[in-house]
Order: C-alpha cells, then structure tokens, then sequence
C-alpha cells in the first residue's frame, strides 16, 4: 500500500494557476502509475489526468486539456499537476490516485491507493 499526501489547493481567481503536488511513501514510486482525480460538490468523482510509471505516457479528461499538465519527479516521489487558465467549474476536491498496474487507465475503480484529497477554490 502507498501513502499519498496532497498539497497546494487553495482560493485563486479564474484565469489564474495552481500547482497541486502529492507526496507518495511506502513503496517504490517509479513503479507506481499515478492520477489526479476531482469531486465538485454534489457530482462524482471524476478523471482528471494520469501518467505513466516513467512519465513517458499521459492522459487527460477532456475538460482539462490544454489547461492542466501532470508531471511527476520519481527522485522526489512527488507527483504534480499544473493547473492554468482555471474556470469556476475546475472547483472541487482534487484527489492523487496510485495504481500498481503498468498500464495507465482513467477508471477510478483502477486505483487501489488515495490521498485525502486538497481543496482547490476557483472564484468568477
């Protein structure tokens, strides 16, 4: 089992940026496929974007792309995702996702370890 741990949400106006990191422990990150998740008050939870083990692979939902980069620094076991050009809509808990399998995938079912998720507040 990995331990997640996010951070950098906070209050920020639209059309501004966020970076969010999550800081994983407790198994080897460069084997680890890691996501970013979000919940928006009162919807489900939904994919925002994954990466692969190595960060060769990417993929985004479709309402943040061109907008949001996920990255991740295995040295650092640290998983990121720069959010620019944010909406009111980009409101919503934003959780990080990890999944033992290689292969990447947008499926919440898929991710077997969760942080505890970051606020993340975009005003009009």
């Amino acid at each position: 089992q990995v331990q997640l741990v996010e951070s950098g949400g906070g209050l920020v106006q639209a059309g501004g940026s966020l970076r969010l990191s999550c800081a994983a422990s407790g198994r080897t990150f460069s084997n680890i496929t890691m996501g970013w998740f979000r919940q928006a008050p009162g919807k489900e939870r939904e994919f925002v974007a994954v990466i692969s083990r190595l960060g060769r692979t990417t993929a985004y939902a479709d309402s943040v792309k061109g907008r949001f980069t996920i990255s991740r620094d295995n040295a650092k076991n640290t998983l990121y995702v720069l959010m620019n050009s944010l909406k009111p809509e980009d409101t919503a808990v934003y959780y990080c996702a990890a999944r033992s399998n290689n292969f990447i995938s947008k499926r919440e079912a898929d991710f077997g370890s969760w942080g505890q998720g970051t606020q993340v507040t975009v005003s009009s």
